[in-house]
């Protein structure tokens, strides 16, 4: 069970931002959000382990900014940094930003008056620019290539609170979680809607990051 902590009223947007060895991204990502156009959000930056001062680099951008939260943790991987945001989160709706993606300015208004005008949808998807291969590892058979048009990115999810609660997160698995977890959303009988306006950044330009990396284990082989 997701608790929103404090006495404050809750932000519209929880944005989750899990990180690991990546602070000049990391920063790129944080301004990309403070300059949105719809301002009702926190952040919780969850650090996975890094160990290039990521903490001293990304508290200098945020510590003006009281809705920014940053957590360290011990290197659990992706899946388990989702589920540490999501527990530190108090927002109706929580999201995501990826450390080496950025939003464009106008990313979170889109979607706030979307989901405004359909209060009923429980899991929002979709509006991505790929920056890069628009080609993935197929998750039932990572060493085939699929584009990127025909998965689900979880960057570009907005999912409402209940959902959450009621699917417990993300499952620890090592590749494809937001796709699994967007198959556990559909099989709950989930109200999910896409939209197809292309605000959420997708860079596909560095070599550590995890779809890049199971391509190169493949190609390796």
């Amino acid at each position: 069970m997701i608790v929103p902590i404090g006495s404050e009223p809750p932000p519209f947007f929880s944005v989750i931002m899990p990180t690991f060895n990546r602070w000049k991204l990391t920063v790129r990502a944080i301004n990309s959000l403070q300059a949105q156009t719809f301002q009702d959000w926190e952040l919780l930056i969850v650090d996975d382990g890094s160990r290039d001062g990521t903490y001293d680099f990304v508290t200098t951008e945020t510590d003006h900014d009281k809705r920014v939260r940053y957590h360290y943790a011990t290197n659990r991987g992706l899946p388990m940094a989702r589920n540490i945001g999501l527990l530190m989160s108090r927002g109706k709706y929580i999201t995501f930003l990826d450390s080496d993606d950025e939003y464009m300015p106008e990313h979170l208004q889109i979607r706030a008056e979307y989901l405004a005008a359909h209060p009923d949808v429980e899991l929002l998807h979709g509006g991505v620019e790929v920056i890069g291969s628009d080609m993935v590892a197929d998750k039932h058979d990572l060493s085939k290539q699929i584009p990127i048009s025909e998965c689900v990115v979880g960057g570009t999810f907005v999912i409402r609170r209940d959902l959450v609660e009621r699917l417990n997160g993300f499952r620890n698995i090592p590749y494809g979680d937001d796709a699994d977890f967007f198959a556990r959303a559909e099989q709950s009988g989930a109200i999910i809607h896409k939209i197809d306006v292309p605000t959420y950044r997708y860079n596909r330009m560095e070599s550590d990051s995890l779809t890049n990396r199971v391509a190169v284990t493949f190609r390796s082989l």
